[in-house]
């Protein structure tokens, strides 16, 4: 066995066991959600003692189908709006020459280092002023756009050779046409990265529901899983609340386990550079 050959064993060695160590946490987590309330304490992941009691109750002390249909409407309104709006406002910063263009992205570019926070009463007020408390649309359009997926358009969409632009001018295209028909069939892995980053942000969203919405029915899943814990439904049953914590990750790891591939690989194209 050659030298190179058993250094490649003991990388791929190291990455499983890096791998263990990143997923046994929550593995565990898993694994304790079918476990009996006394056997939750040991850190081994199995028990012959498997059930789905800790999910029953779960689901009988609170809308938790109801807060997941939330959670996917509006993600998936956010997700479709950041995509849209992003790469609209990414092809005219990117392809479109006008006044005031590189003050707009240094202002694009600001808002990105202002924490949340800041935003959050003045936000919190114009939802009031608009009569939009307690609907989707104070969970939705907060969310509409994006920055960090506009700067992903824009950069992607500024290594797109200029020929092919002049190309569709020439047979009469306009931008949004050269956008949709032209830019978006050669932007699959910005679409997807910028489509879980923005379902991502939205469906682990806490502060912003908590504020905004308060009647039970129209309740996101991060949202209802803390009210479930610390509102004292869970009566201190760790069973319960992992597994409350388990149906709320789940659809996370899922989404990001078939698009994983598209999401590197928009981040080792795009570059992030002129």
């Amino acid at each position: 066995m050659n030298v190179k050959i058993k250094n490649d064993i003991w990388v791929y060695l190291c990455l499983v066991f890096g791998g263990l160590v990143f997923a046994y946490p929550f593995l565990w987590m898993l694994s304790a959600t079918f476990k009996p309330e006394m056997e939750i304490a040991g850190i081994g992941l199995w028990s012959s003692n498997f059930n789905l009691e800790n999910y029953r109750a779960v689901f009988a002390k609170i809308p938790i189908g109801r807060a997941l249909l939330n959670s996917i409407f509006v993600s998936s309104c956010v997700t479709f709006s950041a995509v849209l709006f992003g790469s609209v406002v990414g092809y005219a910063l990117a392809r479109l020459k006008f006044i005031g263009r590189d003050l707009i992205f240094g202002v694009i570019l600001l808002t990105m280092v202002i924490p949340f926070q800041i935003t959050l009463i003045p936000m919190y007020i114009l939802m009031v002023k608009f009569g939009w408390v307690d609907t989707y649309l104070s969970l939705i359009v907060p969310g509409m756009i994006s920055t960090f997926g506009i700067l992903l358009f824009r950069q992607f969409f500024l290594d797109i050779p200029q020929d092919l632009i002049d190309a569709a001018r020439i047979d009469g295209c306009s931008d949004l046409r050269i956008l949709f028909r032209i830019f978006f069939p050669l932007s699959k892995p910005v679409i997807i990265t910028v489509g879980i980053l923005s379902f991502m942000g939205s469906w682990n969203d806490v502060l912003w529901p908590l504020i905004v919405v308060r009647v039970q029915e129209l309740m996101t899943m991060p949202q209802m899983v803390t009210i479930f814990k610390v509102g004292g439904q869970a009566e201190s049953q760790i069973g319960s609340q992992l597994a409350a914590a388990a149906l709320l990750a789940v659809p996370i790891v899922i989404v990001y386990t078939f698009f994983q591939k598209y999401f590197i690989e928009s981040m080792a194209t795009t570059g992030l550079k002129n």
